[in-house]
Order: structure tokens, then sequence, then C-alpha cells
């Protein structure tokens, strides 16, 4: 593993420091006074979180593979600009290519309160795909102390006004999935891709994960969150100009079809992704910009 000086310069003893990750991949490891993380530069992608005193937050797969131009399973990759296959090319990265391209560190700080932020920086002004041809910077603030704080920041470098989709796909690590239960999305309206992608609205009451799920739900900022009483825990994603909420777990038989996940893990797992996809895609003119941010806790 090579860290560039760009990058060693950021280190702060103690506090954050690079190292090799799984397949030698490069990833930042933050230790802050109430919480800890580890990032790696492939994909900018979170793949630990863990409160100081609590179990790690985050569900990452055994099976992962852990190279250049393929996804990392778990933690939470970042989505943009589209999200699911590409309606234009069927052979275009599945949910965009920003997870899986080397990011930059911009900065990283610690907080007078003994947070730490670290903000990584995907910029282009040529085509990074062919269906993508369009120059954009992408902004992601990682905060680590006993919450874990994202912000994903996009801004238009083109001449031209584009849309985009975005998700922080995240995977929560739960002690059993059947057994957990989720709150703050009763009423809304959701995409069902495990049956024919019919439209539905959510019953009230907590959602229990009973067999394959695949939702897309639109049109809510509600905080979610996921009470687990194998773990003792209720963990909580608040948001901040997201407008889509996505629920998967993969259950038994698509856990068995993917290569990179293990045939038993999915009870330890559901995904609850902050997002705008679909009928909430962002639409941004020349210059302009948006953020979306999430805010994990578990308690």
């Amino acid at each position: 593993m090579e860290i560039s000086s760009k990058h060693a310069r950021w280190e702060i003893p103690g506090v954050a420091t690079f190292e090799a990750g799984a397949g030698g991949l490069p990833k930042l490891v933050i230790t802050a006074t109430e919480g800890q993380a580890e990032i790696y530069l492939h994909g900018a992608h979170v793949a630990h979180f863990q409160p100081s005193g609590g179990k790690p937050v985050l569900f990452l797969s055994q099976k992962s593979l852990f190279e250049a131009g393929k996804p990392i399973r778990g933690g939470i990759p970042l989505i943009f600009p589209w999200f699911g296959p590409n309606s234009d090319d069927p052979s275009a990265p599945m949910h965009g290519f920003a997870r899986v391209k080397n990011w930059d560190v911009t900065n990283v700080s610690k907080t007078s309160a003994g947070d730490v932020s670290a903000t990584f920086e995907l910029t282009s002004r040529q085509p990074m795909s062919k269906v993508w041809p369009h120059s954009f910077q992408l902004q992601y603030t990682v905060r680590v102390g006993r919450e874990l704080s994202l912000t994903l920041a996009v801004k238009n470098m083109s001449s031209q006004a584009f849309s985009f989709e975005e998700a922080l796909h995240t995977y929560f690590s739960v002690g059993d999935v059947r057994q957990a239960r989720v709150e703050g999305l009763s009423g809304h309206e959701y995409i069902d891709k495990v049956d024919q992608f019919k439209i539905k609205t959510q019953a009230a009451g907590p959602i229990a994960i009973e067999g394959e799920t695949d939702r897309v739900y639109l049109d809510t900022t509600d905080v979610v969150s996921v009470q687990d009483p194998v773990l003792g825990r209720d963990l909580r994603i608040r948001k901040i100009d997201s407008q889509s909420t996505v629920l998967w777990n993969p259950w038994i038989a698509k856990a068995k079809a993917m290569a990179d996940f293990g045939d038993e893990e999915w009870p330890e797992m559901l995904c609850v992704e902050t997002a705008n996809v679909g009928k909430n895609k962002i639409s941004l003119a020349p210059g302009a910009s948006h953020e979306m941010r999430a805010i994990i806790s578990a308690r």
C-alpha cells in the first residue's frame, strides 16, 4: 500500500491514520473521543462505525471483494449518479461509478468536542461514462463521534443542467432481521421491487421483514428507526434534503446467488438507505449544488 503525500499530510497521530485495509486498499482509521470509524479511499466507503462502549453499527460481509473496480459489500456504499441499473445502458455499472472510484482526502480535522471530520472529493471535468457526459464535483464529509454524520454535496460543473440519483446505501448490523422492526415509514407510498414494481402504501405500525425486501419509499423525510431486540438497541437515521428511503434485505435465495455475500449472512443485516431516487431525483442548473445528509445514532 502506498499513501501519497497529499493524503499523508492529513494524518493526526493517534486520531486519524492511514493503514492498509483488506485487499491492500488504503483506508483512513479514525479514533474520535466518542467513536471509531474506518473509511476506504476506494469509493470513500465507510466500512466501520462504532460508538465508544457500543457495538459496531454497520454490517460488512465476510465475502466482500476488496478489489479495484469492484464495490465493497456492506458498510456504506455511495450511489451516484444513478440508482440500480442505468436505464439507457444496462451494461453500465450498477448504482453508478462513485462507489468504485478512488477518492481524494481534502481535509481531516478534530473539533474541540473530540469529534473527527474527514472530507473526500471526486471531481471530473471529463466524462466518466458514455451515459454520463457531465462535469461534476462530489464532496463527502464524514463526521465521527457518538453519532455518524454523512454529508454528500454534488456540484454541477457543466455548462448544461443535469439530473442525478443518489443514495447512502447503509448496511446496518442487526441481531436477527426477522425480529427487527422498522418505524417511521407508515402511510408513505413505496415501489415494491419484489412484486413487479407495484406502487403500494405502507400500513400503519412497525414494519417486519418476513421475506426478500426491496422497497423504495417516496416523498419521505421522516426519521427512520430500527428496533433491534436481539442487540438491545435502537438505530436512528435522521435525514436532511433526502426525499427517498430504501429498505432492502436479500433473504435466503438472493443471498445464495451473490458471490460477494455469505449464504447465511442475510439475518445479520438490514439496509436503510438515505436517498433521492426515482421521481425524487435531483436536477441541478450549471454551477448549482445540492447537499444530502444522514445522521446515524445507536441508543
